[in-house]
């Protein structure tokens, strides 16, 4: 990563800000436009205490299986098997957790998310330079995403009430520099009864309080996907 592309991000934390300008060249690159949140990253740290929500959901039991494998991150462009490719279990960026816990339900997104870029390239976003579908890496971007499962019919509207966000739904937001991040919401909370998100930000996999740290730019409740 270049030295100066950090620098330019000296507000942040270090590790934060060198995670961020890697995202910004490789697989969770965009640029939606949003308002970031100076400062916001400082609160990323999960609380000491959470308190058990209801019920577990299988989703978030998946993700949460992530946790203490990958344990890194790391945004390279990778040729991957296809369909059910992955990179290394150790490794990854925050689409791949949602990738590796949704495939535990049937749900292949290298697949779906190929199959329908290549049917519709024209309704995905253009951020990229790609002139086609690419298979190894249109399911790792965040903004790929929204757009296919927006096409599924599980949007919600994003909300800044707790209560509207269930353990396995998804949630996106725009981390400083219009940089798109995701995530799997819990189903643990934080002290203030917040569901913490299991994602990857930049240190592997991890379960954090962090739903309400950025500007969210999308809710999506995961169901069936559409014929």
């Amino acid at each position: 990563m270049r030295r100066d592309t950090c620098r330019r991000m000296s507000w942040l934390p270090v590790s934060l800000s060198c995670t961020l300008a890697a995202c910004a060249l490789t697989a969770c690159s965009g640029s939606e436009a949003a308002q970031s949140s100076p400062g916001a990253s400082a609160r990323t740290a999960a609380p000491a205490r959470t308190q058990a929500r209801p019920a577990a959901h299988p989703r978030v039991a998946a993700a949460r299986k992530q946790i203490g494998v990958t344990l890194l991150y790391d945004p390279a462009y990778v040729v991957l098997p296809y369909p059910g490719g992955d990179v290394p279990k150790n490794r990854g960026v925050c689409t791949d957790v949602v990738i590796r816990a949704l495939r535990e339900e049937g749900i292949d997104l290298q697949k779906t998310v190929h199959e329908d870029m290549r049917a519709h390239f024209d309704l995905y976003p253009k951020k990229w330079g790609l002139r086609r579908a690419d298979r190894n890496i249109d399911h790792r971007r965040v903004p790929n995403l929204q757009t296919w499962f927006a096409r599924q019919g599980w949007s919600l509207a994003p909300s800044q009430s707790a209560s509207a966000y269930r353990p396995g739904d998804l949630v996106t937001w725009m981390l400083p520099g219009n940089l798109p991040h995701i995530g799997i919401v819990s189903d643990r909370t934080s002290w203030r009864d917040v569901p913490l998100i299991i994602h990857n930000i930049g240190s592997g996999t991890r379960e954090e309080d962090i739903l309400f740290a950025y500007p969210i730019t999308g809710h999506y409740r995961p169901g069936k996907p559409a014929p």
